[in-house]
């Protein structure tokens, strides 16, 4: 068994631009971290529990063992002329939150919520530099 950790990483893609931003700062800290990983992608950030609920669920074919060690969430929800914004952002946090209690698993939670497209590519960006 390695010592090092193997980290599931899921990106919502909605925003390709946002996610990509998000996933280089997110791979530059896992590799210094010297970690491995695996990227999985998902359409949007509501797709985030589901994807990661059915990763801890599932076990290694060869060694019949848990497959990831932690988990990373990635996602962006930008207000939009309607409720949808809120459902989204509620419940996906919901989601990946339950996850966390139910299955005690270590989960970094990366999901932008902003009022506008502005806010996240600042924030976005603003994560290089954290």
């Amino acid at each position: 068994m390695s010592d090092t950790p193997h980290l599931m990483i899921v990106e919502a893609r909605f925003y390709e631009d946002i996610a990509d931003m998000m996933m280089e700062s997110v791979l530059a800290e896992v590799e210094a971290a010297g970690a491995t990983y695996e990227r999985f992608q998902v359409p949007g950030t509501f797709e985030l529990p589901g994807a990661i609920q059915m990763a801890i669920r599932s076990l290694d074919f060869y060694s019949g063992r848990k497959r990831f060690d932690g988990y990373i969430a990635l996602g962006c929800v930008i207000r939009g002329e309607t409720t949808h914004y809120d459902y989204v952002c509620q419940e996906s946090a919901r989601g990946l939150n339950d996850l966390i209690l139910k299955y005690t698993i270590a989960l970094g939670y990366g999901v932008l919520t902003t009022e506008n497209r502005a806010q996240a590519l600042a924030r976005a960006d603003r994560s290089k530099h954290d």
